[in-house]
């Protein structure tokens, strides 16, 4: 229901601009895997913490093993695949890491308590192509009412709610596209990101001078506005990514 709620608020494409970036990165647009490598290695680390159990850094072993996993799934990654591609580049990075515990745990000796939960040994070519295919939806979903949950504390934080957004959310294309723009710049530049989680509300003085839209429609636009930038400023990734047709 909530997921329902949130792509009626925010609006979702059938293809994410992340895909599409995927998609130039596989036919050998290498400004488009440097971004892609750069913009998501938090999501790696994060993926890899979840595995380990434990804080993961740029100086791990694990992380290089993460960023290499990711580097296979936007090669691999089957645009005409149901699941998104963040998805299964967490799937694919959670199987590289769990080899990777287990080969250093062989080499050192060291108990299989200390081991991820048990996995088939067998990680053949059919394995991997069935998981390339298909991943469990379950999971997935679950991952996203996960985030939802932390997102709704976040915004209850500034005052916000579900509730309210449905309320406040643009109801024309372009005025929707055009907050989600000034989130945008709220959310990439420290100035009025620091402003925003300081003082819980927009720097609109400031923004005023940037954009080409009145002061009035900024105000009138506020929660909408506040609630994007804080999305996107987030490491909510599965939920940024289930959302990211209209976050653009």
């Amino acid at each position: 229901m909530l997921l329902s709620t949130l792509s009626g608020i925010f609006g979702r494409d059938e293809k994410t601009d992340l895909e599409a970036m995927v998609f130039q990165a596989q036919n050998g647009n290498e400004q488009a895997l440097h971004d892609l490598l750069f913009s998501y290695s938090p999501f790696m680390k994060k993926t890899a913490s979840q595995v380990c159990k434990r804080f993961i850094d740029d100086h791990d072993d694990e992380y290089s093993v993460a960023l290499s996993a990711f580097n296979e799934a936007v090669q691999k990654f089957d645009q005409t695949n149901n699941a998104s591609f963040l998805t299964f580049a967490h799937m694919v990075i959670r199987r590289r890491i769990i080899d990777f515990i287990r080969k250093e745990s062989r080499r050192d000796e060291f108990s299989h308590d200390f081991m991820p939960a048990a996995e088939p040994e067998t990680h053949n070519k059919i394995a991997d192509h069935a998981a390339s295919l298909a991943y469990d939806t379950k999971q997935e979903n679950q991952k996203r009412r996960e985030e939802i949950a932390l997102y709704e504390n976040i915004l209850q934080q500034y005052g916000l709610s579900f509730q309210v957004l449905v309320k406040v959310s643009p109801s024309h294309q372009d005025a929707r596209l055009t907050a989600i723009q000034i989130a945008q710049l709220v959310a990439e530049t420290d100035e009025y990101k620091h402003y925003l989680l300081e003082k819980k509300k927009l720097p609109i003085k400031e923004i005023e001078k940037l954009v080409k839209v009145s002061r009035k429609t900024i105000e009138r636009n506020r929660k909408y506005i506040m609630a994007i930038a804080l999305l996107q400023m987030s490491d909510l990734y599965f939920l940024k990514d289930y959302l990211r047709g209209r976050l653009i």
